[in-house]
């Protein structure tokens, strides 16, 4: 038996005005052939738990590509177009199935708003009746054309996302009983016009949870699997949004009474799924209270220009409030700015730098420009920005910052890097000298992945409302193809309790 395993992930804002080429996935490009096997395996990722499955069952295994490229704007159809290829032609070379790792919230310049249900339209042309099993991102923006292109669907349960092995296991599994006779898998699919924010969708506080562990239940009672979407809420298309997927045994009518069910709860707290804001000034207040009265570090989240919500990752205006109210003792990082970066490397180890740091990324979608913040300080470190994942989340990847410098203002030590990197792991620190742990407060530009590695290092954490295409406050965007009505952007919504 030979089976198809490939891995295409991004997560598209769609008022992101970072590129996504064919190079942003993976370091300069995605892995191709054996190397993506090699690279894939016992990875805690999607792709990993599907190899595991395969290999465990001793099939030939075939992987034509695996990427991963950050959040960012629009893949360039060039990118998508390659990765189409490569998959449907390992396919068409013969395979008794086909087993993919995506995201689900992908759009491709020039091509679709659904990069993946196109995909898996181009793939069922090429082998109509090879069994398809898929793994996607809890953010996905589920279409019915993704839905109706494959055979299974799972997704993650948890965010931030520490069980993506789990997700690609089990939609593995559930493949292999398919062809072994001992199931039937059908799906059901539902939406809900509830455009929720990622802020209000951590799976172990209310009220996704209730969403999750209705999914988790409806497993237990039988289903082959459930999943529970929470959607991506900054893209501009029309299927985004909150919705579910249930694979049952031959009973369609059951998988869609346990979606519904799923999806009616998620509408009855929809006022909880959206953030609710407050002044910057007032969260850099409350940071510095809490250090003074517990010690660090405190955590500082920049959300809104938090690279794995697509945004630029180079905007200032958090650490400049940081400075204004006397923070010192800050670890800050990562900063995306290329020209920094350059710069400090050229003046080398211990030299004394005047930088424009941040701020080099206009955001036209928003009505932006970048405002640089002016920082004096010495280069302590320098790197070539690589690392391997140790914390829970991607366990074993290797991360690539391109260059990094660790700049020291004296109140502030600053990583800054050539390429976006969510600080998912203490490595964007470590590897270049710098002890998290050791500081008074930390500015993550992070909304939720700091959770695992870093909340528990912390004494507390701080919401903070900077500025950035990552933004939760729907006032900033301009939707003009995302189906209406939709909350909480609109007031009345006709059948609907």
């Amino acid at each position: 038996m030979k089976i198809v395993i490939a891995q295409m992930q991004h997560e598209t804002n769609t008022f992101s005005p970072v590129p996504t080429p064919w190079e942003a996935f993976g370091h300069n490009g995605p892995l191709l052939g054996a190397r993506a096997l090699e690279g894939m395996r016992g990875t805690r990722t999607a792709m990993g738990g599907l190899i595991a499955v395969a290999e465990a069952a001793g099939v030939e295994i075939v992987t034509p590509v695996a990427g991963y490229a950050p959040p960012s704007g629009p893949v360039d159809g060039a990118a998508w177009d390659r990765f189409c290829a490569l998959i449907c032609e390992a396919v068409d070379q013969g395979c008794d199935a086909v087993m993919l790792d995506l995201h689900g919230a992908m759009v491709v310049k020039e091509r679709s708003d659904d990069g993946e249900g196109a995909l898996l339209a181009k793939l069922r042309a090429v082998a109509p009746k090879i069994p398809v099993a898929v793994s996607l991102d809890l953010h996905a923006n589920v279409t019915e054309a993704l839905v109706r292109h494959c055979d299974i669907l799972t997704g993650y349960k948890t965010y931030p996302h520490v069980d993506m092995h789990e997700s690609g296991e089990l939609a593995g599994r559930i493949l292999m009983r398919m062809l072994r006779g001992e199931v039937k898998p059908v799906m059901a699919f539902g939406q809900r016009p509830l455009l929720a924010q990622t802020l209000c969708m951590n799976t172990d506080e209310q009220p996704m949870k209730g969403f999750v562990d209705l999914a988790r239940q409806a497993e237990r009672e039988g289903l082959l699997a459930a999943t529970a979407f929470g959607g991506f809420p900054a893209a501009d298309i029309r299927d985004a949004g909150v919705s579910a997927v249930v694979v049952a045994d031959g009973d369609r009518a059951r998988a869609q009474a346990a979606c519904d069910a799923m999806l009616d709860h998620a509408w009855s707290r929809r006022a909880d799924f959206i953030y609710q804001g407050r002044p910057l000034a007032q969260a850099v207040a409350e940071a510095k209270r809490l250090e003074a009265a517990h010690g660090g570090p405190v955590l500082l989240l920049d959300h809104a220009d938090n690279c794995a919500s697509g945004a630029t990752q180079d905007t200032m205006h958090v650490l400049r409030e940081a400075l204004a109210q006397g923070l010192a003792g800050i670890g800050v990082g990562p900063i995306r700015d290329p020209q920094s970066v350059a710069a400090c490397i050229q003046a080398g180890v211990g030299a004394r730098m005047h930088l424009q740091l941040g701020g080099k990324t206009p955001m036209p979608a928003i009505g932006l420009k970048g405002e640089p913040l002016a920082v004096s300080g010495t280069v302590r470190a320098i790197t070539d920005g690589e690392y391997t994942i140790t914390g829970p989340q991607l366990t074993g990847m290797r991360a690539h910052m391109g260059r990094s410098v660790l700049l020291d203002t004296g109140t502030a030590e600053i990583v800054i890097t050539e390429r976006l990197q969510e600080p998912w792991d203490r490595g964007v620190f470590t590897s270049l000298g710098l002890d998290p742990a050791g500081k008074r407060f930390l500015l993550l530009k992070s909304r939720m992945y700091y959770r695992p590695v870093f909340l528990p290092m912390a004494k507390g954490a701080v919401l903070c409302d900077g500025v950035g295409v990552g933004s939760s406050d729907n006032a900033i965007f301009h939707f003009e193809r995302l189906r209406r009505p939709m909350y909480p952007l609109d007031a009345q919504f006709p059948g609907l309790p």
